[in-house]
């Protein structure tokens, strides 16, 4: 009997979206266990920065992970992660600096 998914997420890619109080963020999800991971969910930590450098906060959410993943693949995707605008007036920019995942 195969052994449950194991799953690593990369470092994020980031780049700049359409709007200042988004972005995109690409990462690489590889299953080193012995069975596909079918479900799961995508969470992100982003940081809203200041016009100096100052983080004024961090913003989580969570989007759907992109399953299913099989045993001994890996699968790259690319969210648009937003903060609802208000967070981010003109001259401050986000960062999303963690990416995490749960599956089953």
């Amino acid at each position: 009997m195969p052994g449950p998914a194991v799953l690593s997420v990369s470092a994020p890619i980031l780049a700049d979206a359409d709007r200042r109080w988004c972005q995109r963020v690409t990462v690489t999800f590889r299953n080193t266990g012995g069975s596909a991971a079918t479900s799961g969910t995508v969470g992100f930590a982003t940081h809203i920065i200041g016009l100096l450098g100052t983080d004024w906060g961090t913003v989580p959410s969570s989007q759907p992970l992109p399953a299913p993943i099989a045993a001994g693949t890996a699968r790259t995707q690319t969210y648009t992660v937003c903060v609802d605008s208000w967070r981010v007036p003109i001259g401050m920019r986000v960062d999303t600096r963690e990416v995490t995942a749960t599956w089953r």
